[in-house]
């Protein structure tokens, strides 16, 4: 099996070639194009490739930053030109104003009437504050 031979491969030689060498069954989730990927990289390390020092460090700072989460349950406060505004966290999304939002982002166009990264508008990256 070689990389440039994934490209004639079906979904089916695929996942078998997955099964070959992760010894996982192939995620369901993944369409033909990342399969392809995914098993062109096992192949190059298989081959002796590895990553980038520069690569290699981008992995390690990403993997080394702590995230926060915010799961149901959870409230969030913050106040915008003189208002507190209160989100609350829910299985469905996030619950401001009586209205269901599916991201933070939404909830903070909605505040500001303009666009914001949500985890920034509400302080839940590490330096935001």
């Amino acid at each position: 099996m070689t990389v440039a031979g994934l490209e004639q491969m079906d979904r089916a030689a695929l996942s078998a070639a997955w099964s070959e060498l992760f010894d996982t069954p192939v995620p369901k989730s993944l369409s033909q194009p990342l399969l392809r990927r995914f098993l062109a990289r096992r192949l190059q390390e298989e081959a002796g490739a590895s990553l980038s020092a520069r690569h290699r460090k981008v992995l390690a700072d990403a993997a080394a930053k702590p995230t926060r989460s915010v799961l149901p349950g959870g409230r969030l406060i913050r106040e915008w030109n003189g208002v507190t505004h209160i989100v609350d966290v829910t299985e469905a999304g996030f619950v401001w104003n009586g209205e269901t939002h599916r991201s933070l982002s939404q909830v903070a166009k909605a505040i500001t009437g303009a666009h914001w990264s949500g985890p920034r508008f509400f302080c839940l990256r590490k330096g935001d504050r």
